[in-house]
């Protein structure tokens, strides 16, 4: 059961709430249905920089950092996926949201799927972007082993390093992950890479109702494996190729992302069924389709 404390503050414009014991950082953006990014690990939510501003004018954009990363304080507990699932419930509690899509990357999808299998009944659906539900491959057991380790002997910086360079796309993306990295906790850093390395949700997937898109790079050959898996035991998945993109999809292929979610989530129609007895929350969700601003952007395949 989420538990929330209601004391809030505000640092550098930026706001906080202490949920399950911790201080959290986040940023919200825009009106509309909600959508909350989760981050894997050592990344913090500005990882989704592009996703908060490229949705914001037709969604709510909702980005936390986890526990221990970014902005965020560690607190006392020991990241497991349930803690940070139930941080998630508890944000939507804070912000007065009864209901939103929940979107993952890498790692981060692992979360949303355990988010989606406990507390199914606040969610609209999930968007998945390179995600897996269990670590299936050799190679991929290993690299995530290597960061095991490097943040188990508490080397940051170089697993900072390493890992922002593979996300950016520039010199000012890179700086601005590796800076947000290097705040982070190393020990909830080192807790949340182990937990992404002996999690496994794949037994379960059945039981997910809400729908599901799956986001792949066409490049993504490291994630065939976990692509085809979720595609196999999902009930109610929308599978597509984000062309001429690798694993990187939310800061190398942001535009195409964000227009796979845009088309997706038009077409289940979430404003039919979003909450009413909410209207006085200061973050309200619209209940009303918008149509686009752009009449002529291309069809998402």
């Amino acid at each position: 059961m989420a538990v929330k404390t209601t004391e809030r503050k505000a640092v550098s414009g930026m706001p906080f709430a202490n949920m399950n014991g911790v201080m959290l950082h986040y940023r919200v953006k825009g009106t509309g249905v909600p959508i909350v990014f989760i981050h894997p690990p050592l990344l913090a939510g500005n990882v989704f920089h592009r996703q908060l501003t490229g949705l914001a004018g037709r969604f709510q954009a909702i980005v936390p950092d986890l526990r221990g990363h970014g902005q965020s304080e560690k607190g006392e507990r020991s990241i497991t996926y349930a803690l940070l699932a139930e941080d998630i419930v508890s944000l939507l509690d804070e912000l007065e949201i009864k209901k939103a899509y929940l979107c993952g990357y890498s790692t981060g999808g692992s979360v949303a799927l355990e988010a989606l299998l406990t507390y199914p009944e606040r969610f609209y659906g999930g968007i998945l972007v390179s995600a897996m539900s269990e670590v299936g491959t050799l190679r991929l057991r290993s690299e995530i082993w290597a960061a095991v380790r490097l943040t188990g002997l508490r080397v940051k910086r170089l697993a900072a390093a390493v890992i922002a360079l593979g996300n950016a796309d520039r010199a000012d993306t890179f700086k601005r992950l590796y800076d947000a990295a290097l705040q982070g906790a190393v020990e909830r850093l080192h807790e949340y890479f182990r937990c992404s390395l002996h999690y496994n949700c794949t037994h379960r997937l059945h039981e997910i109702d809400n729908p599901i898109l799956l986001l792949y790079g066409e490049k993504d050959k490291l994630f065939l494996h976990h692509r085809r898996l979720l595609q196999r035991e999902l009930r109610n998945e929308t599978f597509r190729i984000v062309k001429r993109a690798g694993h990187q999809i939310p800061t190398k292929a942001a535009e195409d992302m964000n227009g796979h979610i845009r088309d997706w989530i038009d077409r289940q129609d979430p404003w039919k069924l979003a909450p009413r007895e909410r209207a006085d929350s200061r973050y309200e969700a619209l209940l009303t389709f918008e149509s686009y601003e752009d009449e002529q952007q291309r069809e998402f395949t």
